[in-house]
């Protein structure tokens, strides 16, 4: 029932983190219709500011709430930590206008990180050594499930009675959460000697380094598809606007499958899972920007681009506990201030391709580069690992 109240409100993360991907169109029209009437593409691709900005909050809190709250009880602060979440998405459905809008999901962003990361530590300690990988992948589990269940009935409800119904569903799973925490997850110490100065620590570390860079950049890949399926499905495979909420479900099918899989196989060869997952992972986006003119066979691409990228989640989470030594509260929250700086600049850069009118195939194309790039960072990573335990060995 702890890990349950736990991936409750990972659930609740996942659907507000992806729910307004689905809804970009109906925000646009409703929040900037002057640009809508006007332009469409262009109004569509400003309001991907919007995933930019929860992205920014989670690079923003989760390094510093994390470092200030190492010291105090897990549980306690698991409780805060979902409070602040119904709060914020509260404030995304009451906020009339686009600058309060966007100022609303920066807020509700920030506890993102230290949700999953402190919840991580939680876990991974409750299933014990060898199945840290498992633990992880169990609250992660309410993430993907959301993206089965919670993204597409929440755009679904948002395209019938306006898109800020989904956030309202969203404020109601934290709520649920928030009791949920507080009557079963036991108490959890954590550790009064951890300062927030002491957690930044871990920057002093390469390998950090090149982990978060191994989830900024190649997870970029796949948030440059997400964030923009919506016009993926109704322009270019000419499909109807009722479809989108189905292939977003395919969408969540293929990140459960693949972040159930991952954790099974990072424990078992973490260096293999991340190499593998970042090649499949380009590989799918090529494919995704060459065929996706066939609903069919853009619903087969889209499962495996959620397959192959969630297999990645757990093995860079449990990577970078393995590096960062003592540091464990703010890595393990670190690791989605990487996710979301993907998350920001996916949607960014497929704002600008989609603006620049090379069309909505385009930021499949961009997705391809940058895992490009993280699987290069990877084999980086590994290489020096490798070069540093043969020079301990030697002396």
């Amino acid at each position: 029932m702890a890990l349950l109240s736990l991936a409750i409100g990972s659930f609740g993360i996942g659907m507000t983190e992806f729910v307004i991907m689905g809804l970009l169109p109906d925000i646009a029209q409703d929040l900037l219709p002057s640009l809508w009437a006007t332009s469409p593409d262009e109004a569509i691709g400003q309001t991907g500011i919007l995933i930019s900005l929860y992205a920014l909050g989670v690079v923003i809190g989760a390094p510093t709430i994390a470092g200030l709250v190492a010291r105090f009880p897990r549980n306690r602060v698991m409780i805060c930590l979902a409070i602040a979440l119904t709060v914020g998405n509260a404030l995304t459905v009451i906020s009339p206008t686009f600058g309060l809008v966007g100022a609303s999901r920066l807020l509700a962003a920030l506890p993102h990180g230290a949700y999953f990361g402190i919840g991580a530590l939680v876990a991974a300690d409750v299933l014990g050594p060898g199945n840290r990988a498992k633990g992880v992948a169990f609250i992660l589990t309410g993430l993907t499930i959301a993206n089965v269940v919670g993204v597409p009935v929440g755009t679904f409800l948002g395209q019938q009675w306006g898109w800020r119904t989904a956030f309202f569903v969203v404020t109601l799973v934290f709520a649920l959460a928030t009791v949920s925490i507080a009557l079963f997850v036991p108490k959890h110490p954590g550790d009064p000697g951890r300062t927030l100065r002491s957690e930044l620590g871990v920057f002093r570390v390469g390998q950090v380094w090149l982990t978060l860079g191994i989830g900024a950049i190649g997870f970029g890949g796949f948030f440059a598809v997400y964030s923009y399926i919506a016009p993926l499905v109704t322009d270019v495979a000419d499909a109807p606007q009722w479809a989108v909420p189905i292939v977003l479900v395919v969408v969540g099918l293929g990140m459960t499958v693949g972040n159930l899989l991952g954790g099974h196989m990072a424990d078992r060869d973490l260096r293999r899972t991340l190499l593998i997952g970042m090649a499949g992972l380009v590989l799918v986006l090529a494919l995704l920007a060459l065929l996706s003119f066939q609903i069919i066979l853009l619903a087969v691409l889209a499962f495996a681009v959620g397959l192959t990228s969630s297999i990645l989640s757990p093995a860079i989470q449990t990577r970078l506990m393995d590096v960062a030594g003592d540091n464990q509260s703010i890595a393990a929250a670190m690791n989605h201030s990487a996710l979301n700086i993907g998350n920001s600049l996916g949607a960014f850069l497929g704002g600008v391709v989609i603006a620049a009118g090379w069309g909505f195939t385009a930021p499949a194309w961009v997705g391809a580069a940058l895992a490009i790039v993280g699987l290069a960072i990877t084999a980086i990573a590994f290489r020096i690992e490798r070069r540093s335990t043969a020079e301990r060995y030697a002396a």
